[in-house]
């Protein structure tokens, strides 16, 4: 019960503790409302990235990406960083994988494309990642971990946009410039290829 009591979040903090009561009345479990959303954003996580890795259909597979996606989002939301869970979820979400699932719906005939040799090489791979996951286990527990107190979450989208817009302005238009000539390079490319 020693480690219960150490557990103190700031006053005000948006992510209170929650009190789980055990079956037994004597044994109380504190759990962090943060720690129990990062528990489902990782399970949500997993469980996508192998629906992506594994599904042999590749609109399920994109579908399932949504969900690693958002889980991301969901993690950088957590660790304070709203205006990249925000960009996350607008243009990967939003953006790429819409465009992405629009070309796969729109391929002609794509589900009938037969892969051969679908399953060489699964046994090696089963058997490395076995290995990668026993020494990151491995390195995880022997590590001596640093902990430092959780600041209250703050709003970082004002500082973003002030250094977008001050510091690194050039730069941002750059950036800016090299999308719109992509941008245009892509509608003349396109129109080539359908005028010939």
């Amino acid at each position: 019960m020693a480690g219960a009591a150490a557990f103190d979040p700031r006053p005000g903090h948006l992510l209170q503790p929650a009190r789980f009561r055990l079956s037994r009345p004597e044994i109380r479990a504190l759990v962090s409302t943060t720690t129990v959303a990062f528990y489902l954003l990782a399970t949500l996580m997993t469980a996508s990235s192998l629906g992506v890795a594994l599904s042999h259909n590749i609109v399920y597979s994109a579908f399932a990406l949504m969900g690693a996606l958002l889980g991301a989002a969901g993690i950088f939301v957590l660790l304070g960083a709203d205006f990249v869970g925000v960009v996350q979820l607008l243009i990967y979400v939003g953006g790429i994988l819409v465009l992405s699932l629009f070309a796969i719906m729109l391929t002609h005939r794509i589900a009938d494309v037969q892969v051969s040799n679908r399953s060489v090489g699964r046994g090696v791979a089963t058997v490395l990642i076995g290995l990668v996951l026993v020494g990151m286990m491995r390195v995880a527990v022997r590590a001596t971990w640093v902990t430092s107190d959780v600041a209250a979450p703050a709003p970082t989208t004002y500082g973003v946009g002030t250094a977008f817009l001050s510091d690194f302005v050039l730069p941002f238009e750059i950036a800016s410039l090299v999308l719109l000539v992509a941008l245009i390079g892509a509608v003349m490319v396109s129109r080539k290829e359908l005028r010939g």
